[in-house]
């Protein structure tokens, strides 16, 4: 007869024969933790930076203002001097500018506002350089640069690696008539700083990839990517 080779439960088997489940170690659970809790973090940090950034865009009209209506009425809006109440009256108050900016921006009466205010900014030095600069960018980026694709990837910092870049302009080689592109190489996570290339257009790898595609992959470090990637030029072995 054959034998069951299965183990038998027995009632009378001591608790220290018996198999203990694995433990993670102190390691893995830190690790586990720090993993979860980053894209929280990070999500915070970006969230905290705006937040502050637009309440204290009106926090010299909205904080003397708020201060002034809870010394009116002490009993009843007394809460408005609060801190945290001000930064919040603070933000939709730049939010609702930005909106009435972006009705505004949309009507004849709008635009004559901007192309004055813009005369008035390129009579200041500095900032007259700061401004058109700006606006020249976002006006790049919302165009297609030409003979390119806007987001491509280069031979940086060597040709066996490659980096995301959004193309923001393409140039001429004087005396050869070479075209070249201006390539803007975002660093992670924060996108806003990075590297400025010049490139041969020859050189480029274009992808299909659109401007928001690209800022998901190099914000969450290549996380959020697609599937597939061209990493090899066209007619390149």
């Amino acid at each position: 007869m054959l034998r069951n080779s299965r183990r038998r439960y027995n009632p009378h088997m001591s608790p220290e024969a018996s198999p203990t489940p694995h433990r993670p170690s102190l390691q893995r659970l830190f690790l586990t933790g720090l993993l979860t809790l980053l894209p929280i973090w990070l999500t915070w940090v970006v969230i905290k930076f705006v937040f502050v950034l637009l309440s204290g865009i009106s926090s010299p009209l909205v904080v003397p203002l708020s201060e002034r209506i809870a010394a009116s009425f002490p009993h009843y809006l007394g809460w408005v001097r609060v801190e945290w109440m001000q930064d919040v009256f603070a933000l939709l108050a730049t939010l609702l500018v930005i909106l009435l900016v972006g009705a505004l921006s949309r009507r004849v009466i709008g635009q004559r506002l901007l192309r004055w205010f813009g005369a008035v900014i390129r009579r200041i030095p500095l900032a007259s350089v700061i401004y058109d600069s700006a606006k020249k960018l976002l006006d790049i980026l919302q165009t297609q640069p030409g003979s390119t694709q806007r987001v491509v990837l280069i031979d940086f910092p060597h040709r066996d690696m490659k980096s995301v870049g959004l193309v923001t302009r393409v140039i001429r080689e004087h005396g050869t008539n070479r075209e070249l592109a201006a390539v803007y190489v975002p660093t992670t996570p924060n996108p806003t700083s990075g590297y400025l290339e010049i490139v041969p257009v020859e050189l480029l790898t274009p992808t299909d990839w659109t401007v928001d595609q690209a800022m998901s992959f190099i914000i969450s470090g290549g996380a959020v990517a697609p599937e597939s990637v061209p990493f090899t030029r066209a007619g390149e072995r």
